[in-house]
């Protein structure tokens, strides 16, 4: 989310430690499920083996450790009795380590198994600004500058889950854009998409569409110097979880100062006019899925919490 939004929400976060402490005391749990998020997760986790020392303590979605913090993983294995994992080389991972993780399977291949397939509608292009306001303020005017230089085509929003339809207006407001709540058909129907970093780019590749990935933060200069300077604070050379699993950039990643109008504009007139350019994208997308799996993550991980 970046640092000043964090910021931002520090009285918020202190209230849910309380209140999830509480609850934890309380309700004296037989197992403690932790999701993504290690700032918080990880505290819990040493107030629940101090407290509640019988409560079994299980991280599903672990942090990113090889990605940074790597000195987080041997926490996460003082702490917790099982990590599952939903990236494939993470097992691999641990082991360097001398820890267990197991795959379970990424949850977004396995809700694209569900999804019905549609056919694609010529000349639309997708836009998917992020599931958060500050997201969608920072990120949609841009991208819908780039995709209004190609008159052609149909440009659709891809409105996301709890954001009021009326949020949307002020961005559409003198443009030729659309707004739907269907996005996996709209993605799956459009000759190429913009995307929001972040699982949305796992799920456009999955449904089978041309991207290029964006994503803004907050003093953007200096966060593209740092990323200048990448060896030095990450483990890691991609930030989608598209380039991540396949460890290869396989869509273009136009991030904080690399996020603008006419990189954008550029790459998405690669995606729709260079035809070999986009059979590569569409090959290595099959690549990436098959490298994820059919493992149904869902019931994989509640099979080992329940019966272990």
């Amino acid at each position: 989310m970046g640092f000043v939004a964090v910021l931002a929400h520090w009285r918020e976060v202190i209230d849910n430690f309380r209140i999830a402490r509480q609850a934890l005391l309380e309700e004296k749990p037989d197992v403690l499920i932790l999701i993504d998020y290690p700032s918080f997760n990880l505290r819990m986790a040493k107030f629940c083996r101090r407290h509640l020392p019988d409560t079994k303590i299980v991280y599903y979605i672990p942090p990113k450790v090889w990605a940074w913090k790597r000195r987080r993983i041997h926490t996460i294995a003082r702490l917790c009795d099982e990590v599952l994992g939903i990236f494939p080389f993470e097992p691999a991972f641990y082991a360097r380590y001398g820890y267990s993780c197991t795959y379970v399977g990424h949850p977004t291949a396995e809700q694209m198994t569900r999804i019905p397939r549609t056919h694609r509608i010529p000349r639309t292009l997708a836009i998917l600004p992020g599931s958060r306001p500050s997201e969608i303020r920072h990120c949609l005017p841009k991208m819908l500058q780039a995709a209004q230089r190609f008159p052609d085509y149909e440009i659709v929003v891809c409105a996301a889950p709890g954001i009021n339809e009326d949020f949307y207006t002020p961005y559409l407001f003198r443009t030729h854009a659309t707004l739907t709540r269907d996005t996996y058909a709209c993605v799956q129907q459009a000759s190429a998409a913009i995307v929001n970093s972040g699982t949305a780019t796992l799920e456009t590749a999955l449904l089978g569409c041309p991207q290029v990935a964006v994503y803004h933060l907050a003093c953007s200069r200096l966060i593209g110097w740092i990323r200048w300077m990448q060896p030095l604070f990450f483990s890691i050379k991609h930030f989608t979880p598209v380039n991540i699993i396949v460890d290869k950039a396989i869509i273009k990643e136009c991030i904080a100062n690399e996020f603008t109008v006419d990189k954008v504009a550029d790459e998405l007139n690669r995606l729709l006019h260079d035809e070999a350019y986009q059979k590569e994208m569409l090959a290595n997308y099959e690549h990436l899925s098959a490298l994820l799996g059919a493992h149904p993550a869902s019931a994989t991980a509640a099979q080992i919490i329940t019966t272990q």
